[in-house]
């Protein structure tokens, strides 16, 4: 297959100038209702970004060779070509919505992502907030399109593609688009509406690329009031290590007092809230 361009790379000087362009149009131009940039929490987003790529570099390995075994087995090909990369792209970006979905709705894999969610500020180094477990909880949800035939590299480049084009809607400093790119695709708007931690805003607008997946399977808001970012009970702590393990930790004490296996199974797989009848208690940063 043709080389396909590490689009993560290539696009960090940019993530960097536009970071820096963004926090400093706050100073410039500064809007009393928007949250803007702080050292601490801007610093924790850049730390967790960094362990995120060093920890990636390790869980890549033996998702490569598990996506590697896979597509030999398959029969199937689908040559990269001009006409089949953007079918790919809208694949990967199907599989994503679910993935996402899936990470809200299951408490182990919301133990990963909701790193992304712990800010209680909405800025383009939001975006860089990412899980040091991010690809050992997700590559599953992409077998789909290995055992459809499309190689391994790919399906890293779709993903790269839906990375970076996610980057640019973590701001507040754009309003509302054009109502086609609005309905269509995944806009700040519909984005700031997916970080919020408001009860109507909860679980919401999953998209990565385009917003119409949530359009179809119910999941969509539109942005009606003001965004209040963040979890239903944010964290107290600026260290990365604790911003990247605290729920993980949770899950750990919960399991511990589990009156049952079926208790500690519903744990892990029930939603970041659930709790047996008899407790009141509701796991650290839960978003319901």
């Amino acid at each position: 297959m043709p080389n396909l361009p590490d689009v993560v790379l290539w696009s960090i000087p940019a993530f960097v100038l536009l970071t820096v362009v963004e926090a400093v149009s706050y100073r410039f131009h500064p809007d009393e209702d928007e949250q803007g940039y702080s050292g601490k929490d801007t610093a924790t987003s850049l730390g967790m970004g960094l362990g995120s790529l060093f920890f990636d570099a390790g869980w890549r390995v033996p998702v490569a060779l598990a996506y590697s075994a896979l597509y030999e087995l398959t029969p199937l090909r689908v040559p990269v070509l001009w006409w089949t990369l953007p079918l790919m792209l809208l694949g990967q970006d199907f599989l994503y919505y679910w993935s996402h979905r899936g990470h809200h709705v299951i408490r182990i894999l919301w133990a990963s992502h909701v790193v992304h969610h712990s800010s209680r500020r909405y800025n383009l180094s939001t975006a860089l907030r990412q899980p040091w477990t991010g690809t050992a909880t997700t590559w599953i949800f992409y077998l789909p399109m290995v055992l459809a035939g499309v190689h391994p590299a790919a399906l890293a480049f779709c993903s790269s593609v839906s990375l970076v084009y996610q980057f640019w809607i973590h701001t507040e400093r754009i309003g509302t688009l054009p109502r086609p790119v609005e309905f269509l695709l995944n806009t700040p708007s519909h984005h700031r509406v997916h970080h919020a931690s408001q009860g109507g805003y909860l679980d919401r607008n999953f998209g990565g690329i385009l917003i119409v997946f949530d359009r179809l399977f119910g999941t969509f808001t539109p942005e009606t009031t003001r965004p209040v970012y963040g979890l239903t009970k944010n964290l107290d702590t600026y260290n990365p290590l604790r911003v990247a393990t605290h729920e993980y930790a949770a899950i750990g004490r919960d399991l511990a007092r589990a009156a049952g296996w079926g208790d500690r199974v519903r744990h892990l797989t029930k939603g970041p809230g659930w709790q047996p009848a008899t407790t009141d208690h509701r796991p650290e940063g839960s978003p319901a």
